[in-house]
């Protein structure tokens, strides 16, 4: 059984017309924009569609107008079929919604990453500077590449909100694929981060996380820590790869320790790290798997290895979604 709907409360930093729900993985934090229209930036995990959809109607109090996608990785995009067959339109970042329309076999990294994703359709291109109407107040679109290449912010000037999706967190950063999105990856990452700081931000609101206290201090922590990803691709890398593993497992319940070893050495993400490391498969899947049973990120409990934080329970029925390469064509928008 997936999380009932949790009640979304007033947060002291927020203007009435904003409802923040932060959300454990392997949802994104959700954010809902009140008024005529209502907006949703971001949808959660496919296997919590429905809790999703029926939180932003119970809290917009009608249906959801526009849903605005930071980037397209599962864990922002889940609902996004539940709520577009219920009227709303969805709107991403141009590189990612031009590929969604297409559909790309490698739509939202959901079968290189193994993460599943419904299928959905973009209605909306968004384009960097793009003025955005959500609810009742005015937005601004702020292309943030790094974590994926259509990753987007989007500024609200007269309150000094900022939605920065993955590109930070109170806590950490978003990793960066150089594997497939280039060596400079990191280096993109970093300088949209120096972008968005430079707005000098009142709040800023994450995709994972809690609503950071301190501005200022989250941005310094952050620019930190993407400059040492930019100058450390190894590190960058092996960051990325564990972050990737702990996911699987959140979504999967854990896997079985015999077979885990296994399902590592199918995956395109693991042997693309594996090269770029200069390791083989088999000893980045067994220094990933010791290393991360060593600093407690992974536990083993009744036979399974599981991933240590906080996570919603996911059905293994939720999961049964086609990839991308298998989604029915796109209608017009």
């Amino acid at each position: 059984m997936s999380q009932p709907a949790r009640p979304g409360g007033r947060h002291p930093l927020l203007p009435p017309w904003a409802t923040w729900w932060q959300r454990p993985f392997p949802d994104a934090n959700t954010l809902l924009l009140q008024g005529r229209q209502p907006a949703l930036v971001d949808t959660g995990f496919v296997a919590h569609a429905d809790d999703t959809a029926a939180w932003a109607r119970a809290h917009a109090g009608t249906a959801i107008g526009l849903v605005v996608n930071t980037h397209w990785h599962s864990d922002h995009v889940g609902g996004n079929a539940a709520l577009q067959a219920q009227g709303a339109a969805i709107a991403a970042g141009a590189p990612e919604a031009e590929a969604v329309r297409r559909r790309d076999a490698g739509c939202c990294s959901a079968e290189y990453l193994d993460q599943p994703v419904a299928p959905y359709t973009v209605d909306v291109a968004l384009a960097d500077g793009q003025a955005l109407r959500l609810g009742d107040t005015d937005w601004q679109v702020v292309r943030t590449p790094g974590h994926t290449p259509g990753h987007l912010a989007l500024w609200q000037p007269d309150e000094r909100l900022l939605v920065v999706g993955d590109a930070l967190s109170d806590y950490d950063v978003g990793w960066v694929n150089l594997a497939l999105d280039g060596p400079d990856a990191a280096t993109t990452a970093l300088t949209s981060l120096q972008r968005i700081a430079a707005l000098d931000p009142r709040v800023v609101l994450p995709s994972h996380g809690p609503i950071p206290t301190d501005t200022a201090a989250a941005f310094a922590a952050a620019l930190r820590r993407a400059q040492r990803l930019a100058d450390d691709p190894q590190g960058a890398v092996w960051y990325g790869a564990r972050r990737i593993l702990a996911f699987a497992l959140m979504i999967r319940d854990g896997l079985p320790s015999e077979e885990i070893e296994a399902y590592l050495l199918k995956r395109s993400w693991l042997l693309d790290a594996a090269r770029l490391l200069n390791l083989t498969p088999q000893t980045l899947a067994d220094e990933l798997l010791a290393s991360m049973l060593g600093n407690g990120a992974l536990v083993l409990r009744e036979g399974r290895i599981r991933a240590a934080a906080e996570h919603t329970p996911v059905t293994a029925q939720s999961l049964r979604v086609p990839y991308p390469r298998a989604w029915p064509a796109a209608e017009s928008p």
